[in-house]
C-alpha cells in the first residue's frame, strides 16, 4: 500500500526592480500538487528479492516509522532498492556454487576478497541485514544487563563508547561502516571498514563477531542530512534497538 507524502508551496514573492530602480513586489500564485504528483511512499511488506538462498530480512516497522531520525523516502529506497539488489546479486554470484550451501556468515569468512563482486554483494546484503535489526521505532537510550556491564569494562563508560563509535563513523572516509564487535577473546571493540567490507572478513583489520552496525554510505543519509554526517550519526542513537544489539551479544559470547 502506498501512503502520500506532499509538498506543499503556497505563495512564491518574487523582489523586482523597475527602470526607474523602484522595488516591486509580486506575489505569484504556486499550486499545489495534484494528487498524482505527491510522493508514494510504499511499504516494505511489497518488496521480495528474486527467489535464491538467501532472503530478505523483514522490516518489522513502516518506511515512516524511524522519522525525523531517519526519513521515510531514504528508508524505502535504502531497503527496497539497495538492500534488494544486494540481495539478489549475491543470490546471483553464489547459484551453483559450494557457498549457495552456506551460512552468509560462512560465505563472509571463506571468500576470496579479490573477488569483488561477490566480496561486496555478500558485504552488502549482510550490513544491511544487520543494520535492519539494530534499529526501530521508540528505541535508544542506553543498553542494560551484561552488555551495558561489558561496555562499561571495555570502554569505561557508555559516553566513552559512544565517544569512540562516533568517532569511527565521523572518520570513516568515503562510504563504509562503524562497528561495535566482539573478538575471540570476548572483548568488545570499535572499528570501521571501507565499503561493504566487514569485520568477518579475512581482510578486516580488527576481526570479530559484529553486533552493531551503523551505515555511513552516503545512501543512508544524504535526503535528510546531506554533507552534515555527524547529525546523521547522533540521531542513530535515537533509533538503536538495543534490545536486539544484547541478543547479538550474548549469542556471540556464547559462541565462544
Amino acid at each position: 500500500m502506498k501512503k502520500e507524502t506532499g509538498f506543499f508551496f503556497c505563495l512564491l514573492v518574487l523582489t523586482l526592480v523597475s527602470c526607474n530602480n523602484k522595488k516591486l513586489t509580486e506575489v505569484v500564485e504556486v499550486p499545489l500538487p495534484s494528487k498524482e504528483e505527491k510522493m508514494l511512499i510504499g511499504s516494505p511488506d511489497d518488496v521480495k528479492a528474486d527467489e535464491g538462498t538467501f532472503e530478505m530480512v523483514k522490516l518489522p516497522f513502516g518506511y515512516e516509522a524511524l522519522a525525523p531520525n531517519i526519513d521515510a523516502l531514504t528508508m524505502e529506497l535504502h531497503y527496497s532498492k539497495h538492500y534488494l539488489t544486494y540481495t539478489n546479486n549475491l543470490n546471483k554470484a553464489i547459484a551453483g556454487t559450494e557457498l549457495d550451501q552456506l551460512t552468509i556468515e560462512e560465505v563472509l569468512k571463506k571468500l576470496d576478497v579479490s573477488n569483488s563482486d561477490l566480496r561486496n554483494n555478500a558485504g552488502g546484503y549482510y550490513n544491511h541485514s544487520l543494520f535492519w535489526e539494530n534499529i526501530a521505532p521508540k528505541s535508544g537510550g542506553q543498553p542494560k544487563d551484561s552488555l551495558a556491564v561489558a561496555i562499561n569494562r571495555d570502554f569505561g563508560s557508555f559516553n566513552e563508547f559512544k565517544n569512540q563509535f562516533d568517532d569511527a563513523a565521523a572518520k570513516q572516509f568515503g562510504s563504509g561502516w562503524a562497528w561495535l564487535v566482539t573478538d575471540k577473546a570476548g572483548k568488545l571493540q570499535i572499528t570501521s571498514t571501507s565499503n561493504q567490507d566487514n569485520p568477518l572478513m579475512s581482510n578486516a583489520v580488527i576481526k570479530g563477531t559484529p553486533i552493531l552496525a551503523l551505515d555511513v554510505w552516503e545512501h543512508a543519509y544524504y535526503l535528510n542530512y546531506q554533507y552534515k554526517r555527524k547529525k546523521y550519526i547522533d540521531a542513530f542513537y535515537k533509533v538503536i534497538n538495543w534490545k536486539k544489539v544484547a541478543e547479538r551479544y550474548e549469542e556471540a559470547m556464547n559462541a565462544k
